[in-house]
């Protein structure tokens, strides 16, 4: 037997006719219906007058609107909006305006939803907000654990030109390992002076950075060409929080200091504010007393890192049970006949899908967790990254 199907309609029916057979009173039968004795007298009324149509639901829509656009206001609205298609409410009015002084013209915002009923409104496409892992939790245990990197404030010099100084310090230690002037915050840029810091001190284990160009993207995960390059020599990106300096408060207290002993005033060139910043680098390292390392400066507790910089980064190996894809030009895969947004630093990459579940898969790069794919949504969800052993499927 069928389910009996329950509307509003059929509820009210149901209601009169309980009342017309007199099996209760008023007052039970709208206890018992949860409606107040005003309403169920109200469709009392209605169906003795007009039948069953009266118990259908009527339009809320108001009978008159003082405020409603006049037809031939919303005809010449139209009108000159399909003739200027990228003209928006304000412009249109404006140009309407003196042409036709005789006609009380609407707000924008009114003219605005005219054409948006009318389909001549196309719609925003929303970006896409990146995910964070929020506040980073790392312990901070001994030297080249985690890194800090930063680029400070960018003054003007004296010669016109922007210095943009990047800072990259040891957070247990406080040891300054590199503090270069650049002209611009460009990737190749951060990119070189960390080759020549890893080359010098090896690897640290983790990088911490704001969420700014070079060191994020918005996308997936944030990755950006940089973070990416330090997934592949084994480093773990770590982000701050958003507009959340005093997460990377140990950096900005070195900013500080920087800022009143190696930039007032600033120097003519960028080659004599890199002489300053060396200098600078040398007396915070070797000479400046901290209180973190009880009172030592950091060169006495920060020792280089035992993994160095290798000549040449190895491929991933995915184990054999993995389904591997590459990332095309267009930041995506193709996974199963469609098309998966992933990041566009991974342009030219590797990554490797794990089933977990029905429909449901882990995506790697190397050995890091970047997110869940549900085949039925056709996109990924990005996680905290995190490293994972990849063991072997054989």
């Amino acid at each position: 037997m069928p389910w009996r199907v329950q509307t509003p309609m059929s509820e009210r029916r149901r209601f009169i006719d309980e009342y017309l057979r007199g099996t209760a009173s008023m007052t039970v039968l709208c206890a018992s219906y949860g409606i107040s004795r005003r309403v169920g007298y109200k469709w009392l009324t209605r169906f003795l007058v007009e039948g069953d149509r009266a118990l259908e639901d009527r339009s809320r829509r108001p009978r008159t609107s003082p405020w409603a656009i006049a037809p031939d206001v919303a005809t010449l609205l139209l009108t000159a909006r399909r003739r200027h298609p990228t003209w928006g409410p304000r412009k249109i009015l404006d140009y309407l305006r003196p042409r036709h002084r005789q006609l009380q013209l609407p707000a924008p915002s009114t003219a605005g939803a005219l054409f948006k009923r009318h389909g001549l409104v196309r719609p925003k496409r929303r970006r896409p907000q990146p995910g964070h892992p929020g506040r980073p939790t790392s312990p901070i245990l001994a030297p080249n654990d985690v890194w800090t990197a930063d680029f400070k404030g960018h003054f003007a010099l004296g010669c016109g030109l922007r210095c943009h100084p990047l800072t990259i310090v040891d957070g247990y230690s406080r040891f300054l390992l590199a503090c270069d002037a650049l002209r611009q915050p460009t990737t190749p840029a951060a990119k070189a002076v960390f080759t020549r810091v890893f080359q010098e001190y090896g690897l640290p284990d983790r990088v911490r950075t704001d969420n700014g160009a070079p060191f994020a993207s918005i996308a997936l995960n944030r990755l950006s060409t940089l973070s990416v390059w330090w997934m592949k020599l084994g480093i773990r990106p770590e982000l701050i929080e958003p507009a959340s300096p005093q997460q990377n408060a140990r950096h900005e207290r070195l900013h500080r200091t920087l800022k009143a002993e190696a930039t007032k005033p600033p120097k003519a060139t960028i080659r004599a504010q890199q002489r300053r910043f060396n200098t600078f680098r040398t007396e915070y390292n070797t000479e400046r007393p901290h209180e973190a390392p009880q009172g030592k400066p950091p060169a006495a507790v920060y020792r280089p890192a035992q993994r160095v910089f290798p000549g040449r980064i190895p491929g991933p190996e995915y184990p054999s049970h993995y389904l591997t894809r590459y990332v095309s030009t267009n930041g995506g895969v193709r996974f199963h006949r469609r098309f998966i947004a992933i990041a566009p630093a991974l342009i030219g990459e590797h990554v490797g899908f794990e089933e977990v579940a029905d429909g449901r898969w882990a995506v790697y790069f190397y050995n890091y967790l970047l997110g869940h794919l549900d085949e039925r949504e056709g996109h990924i969800h990005g996680v905290h990254l995190r490293a994972k052993p990849v063991r072997s499927g054989n």
